[in-house]
């Protein structure tokens, strides 16, 4: 039986987290893989990605769709609009503790583990006084009964920790 096409969960997560975020009196930040779809400043875009700072704070007219996240920030004193799709949001995460989720690529041969890679250790790259990240993966192409992976030894880099 073939289930009927249903909408991805991916924006409805995202709004969650930045509510509870906000409503923490944390600071949320979007970390998103640029592509020519994404609409950002490109002099900070870093290895193909940037990460935002998304309170309210730091930005105007913010808009969390279901399609794309558009808002207008200030960089380097100048005012810019930003519209990232959230199929290439990789992950939204608390600035001061590091809690969030991070998503894997939507695109076709970018794997789950380089989400993994590369959201474990956004939030240490960019607060240097984070000394742990606790960002949980969506993962829907992992089913029940396979066993969990080998986890790597603790230390000062970031560690995932998978919900199922």
């Amino acid at each position: 039986m073939n289930a009927p096409s249903t909408t991805s969960t991916r924006p409805y997560l995202i709004r969650a987290l930045y509510e509870w975020c906000t409503d923490n009196g944390f600071t949320p930040y979007v970390a998103v893989r640029v592509d020519e779809t994404v609409q950002v400043p490109r002099e900070y875009v870093k290895n193909g990605e940037i990460v935002l700072n998304v309170s309210m704070d730091a930005t105007s007219s913010l808009k969390l769709g279901n399609e794309f996240i558009e808002f207008k920030a200030r960089f380097a004193g100048t005012a810019r609009d930003i519209m990232v799709p959230v199929s290439r949001v990789i992950a939204i995460y608390a600035r001061e503790n590091g809690q969030g989720m991070a998503f894997p690529l939507d695109e076709a041969g970018a794997s789950a583990a380089q989400a993994d890679e590369v959201a474990s250790e956004l939030p240490a790259e960019r607060d240097a006084e984070a000394k742990t990240v606790q960002l949980t993966r969506v993962d829907s192409a992992r089913s029940s009964d396979e066993p969990e992976p080998p986890r790597p030894p603790s230390g000062n880099r970031p560690a995932l920790k998978r919900v199922k």
